[in-house]
């Protein structure tokens, strides 16, 4: 990835600006936010060593394996985030992260728990809400609940001209 090329985390901020300085290990995020869109981007880089070294070693998976991954991933959205401050050791982040799959747009929707553990923050799991693909051709209504599981109404959320499908996957 081009250093001045702008974050895949959507931060608006430019690479070498943002996760780089993560990923190249020159320093740690300092918040469960910064955790969690540094280790989105490194998903879509498929950093490996930076998604096992930022995992909490009491969850973490033996391997990260990417060869059978079929989707482009396309953006992350946060939609909520509750402690996971400098002064905090633990943390939570809800986030939208948008892909492309076999021509669909679809969304995965998780929370996901984060720990500060000797002064650094790691990813300690997640539960998916939801996961599915966006129609682009339907509209739900904009008072509708959004069938993504957010709670939210449904033109605050996935948008007045898209309804959430169920994956099959």
């Amino acid at each position: 990835m081009n250093l001045s090329s702008p974050c895949l985390c959507g931060s608006n901020l430019d690479y070498q600006q943002c996760c780089e300085p993560f990923h190249s290990g020159q320093t740690h995020p300092s918040t469960a936010l910064a955790l969690m869109r540094s280790r989105y981007t490194a998903y879509v880089l498929r950093n490996v060593p930076y998604l096992q070294e930022t995992w909490d070693v009491t969850k973490r998976p033996a391997a990260i394996d990417f060869s059978r991954e079929n989707i482009t991933w396309l953006r992350l959205e946060i939609v909520d985030f509750k402690k996971g401050g400098v002064n905090d050791n633990k943390g939570i982040v809800t986030f939208k992260a948008f892909y492309q799959q076999d021509d669909l747009e679809c969304v995965m929707n998780e929370i996901s728990r984060f720990t500060k553990t000797n002064g650094r923050w790691l990813y300690l799991d997640g539960v998916i809400k939801s996961m599915g693909a966006i129609n682009l051709q339907t509209n739900l209504g904009k008072n509708a609940a959004c069938t993504c599981g957010s709670g939210k109404k449904f033109k605050r959320c996935c948008g007045a001209s898209r309804v959430f499908i169920k994956c099959n996957s």
